[in-house]
C-alpha cells in the first residue's frame, strides 16, 4: 500500500502543478475547485499501473494519467449540469458554485489542459479523442435514446464508463512504448473493469442503504437514468453476476500481456476484483 500511496502522491503533485499554472486566475479558481476537491484518482492510477506492468515507470506515465483525470473531471462538470446536481464529492458542484456559463468554460479549460499533456504523443491524442467520441455518444444516448434491454445497456456502459477506463490503460501502455497488441489487451482489461464498475454502481444506487453507501441512493430512478436494474429484467443478484463476468474477462485480457512488474499487475487484478465487491 505504501507504493500505491507514492503513486497517488505523484499524481496529486503533478495535478496541482498543472492546475496552478492555469490562466487567467478566474479560470484557475474554477478548475482548482473541480479537480482538487477530492476524488479517488482511479483512472490515473490505472494509467500508471498499466505502464509499470508492461515495463515503464510511474514517471513515464504521470502526465498522461493527469490528463485523463482532467478529461474525467470535465465530463463530471457537464454531468452535474445535466442532472442539476448541486453537490460533487461532498462540495458544491461547479455550476452551483460559479454558474452555468463559468462551469462550461471550466470544463473546456480542463479539456484544453488535458490535450496539452497528450500532445507529446499523437497516439495518446488519438486514444483520448476516440474515447471522448464514445463518451459523447453514450451521453447523448442516455438523454435521447435510452436503452431498452441488456444488450443496449451494456453498450451504453461501455461508452459512458468503459471508454475512459480503456483510454487510461492504453495511455499507460503507450507511455511504456508498448506494441499495439499490448495496448489493445490492457485497454480491454480496463474497459471491462469500467463496465463492471458501472453495473455495480447501478446496483448499489438501487439497493444499498444511504448511510452505508455514504451518499444518497435512488438517484438513477429519480432522474429516470437507465440503470441496469431498470432497463433489464436482471435482479440485483443477477446484475452483480454480470459485473463479476466482466471482471473475470478483464483479468483474462490482462493475462495476455507480457508482465514486467508483477506487483503493478497484482494491483490491476485487485482493482478488477474490488469494483465488483465494493459496498460504496
Amino acid at each position: 500500500m505504501e507504493l500505491l500511496e507514492r503513486r497517488r502522491a505523484l499524481i496529486e503533485e503533478r495535478l496541482v502543478d498543472v492546475v496552478d499554472a492555469v490562466d487567467p486566475e478566474t479560470l484557475g479558481e474554477e478548475v482548482r475547485h473541480v479537480t482538487l476537491s477530492g476524488g479517488k484518482r482511479v483512472r490515473p492510477m490505472v494509467t500508471i499501473l498499466a505502464c509499470e506492468t508492461v515495463g515503464g515507470t510511474a514517471e513515464d506515465a504521470v502526465d498522461f494519467g493527469v490528463g485523463i483525470e482532467l478529461v474525467h473531471n470535465a465530463s463530471l462538470v457537464v454531468d452535474d449540469i445535466i442532472d442539476r446536481s448541486e453537490l460533487r464529492r461532498g462540495t458544491t458542484s461547479a455550476w452551483a458554485e460559479f454558474g452555468h456559463g463559468p462551469a462550461i468554460i471550466a470544463s473546456d479549460g480542463l479539456l484544453g489542459e488535458a490535450f496539452a499533456l497528450f500532445s507529446a504523443d499523437p497516439n495518446a491524442t488519438q486514444v483520448v479523442a476516440e474515447a471522448m467520441v464514445e463518451l459523447g455518444i453514450g451521453e447523448a444516448t442516455e438523454l435521447s435514446a435510452k436503452p431498452a434491454n441488456e444488450e443496449e445497456y451494456m453498450t451504453l456502459a461501455r461508452r459512458k464508463t468503459g471508454a475512459l477506463f480503456r483510454a487510461a490503460a492504453e495511455l499507460g501502455a503507450i507511455a511504456a512504448d508498448s506494441d499495439p497488441f499490448t495496448v489493445e489487451a490492457v485497454g480491454e482489461y480496463a474497459e471491462r473493469v469500467g463496465v463492471a464498475f458501472q453495473i455495480r454502481d447501478d446496483v448499489l444506487d438501487a439497493v444499498a442503504d444511504a448511510d452505508d453507501l455514504g451518499k444518497p441512493t435512488g438517484h438513477d430512478a429519480a432522474l429516470e437514468r437507465p440503470s441496469v436494474v431498470q432497463v433489464t429484467d436482471l435482479t440485483p443478484e443477477e446484475a452483480n453476476e454480470r459485473a463479476q463476468t466482466e471482471a473475470d474477462r478483464a483479468i483474462d485480457a490482462l493475462d495476455r500481456v507480457d508482465v514486467v512488474d508483477r506487483e503493478a499487475r497484482g494491483y490491476l487484478q485487485e482493482l478488477a476484483e474490488y469494483v465488483v465487491e465494493r459496498e460504496r
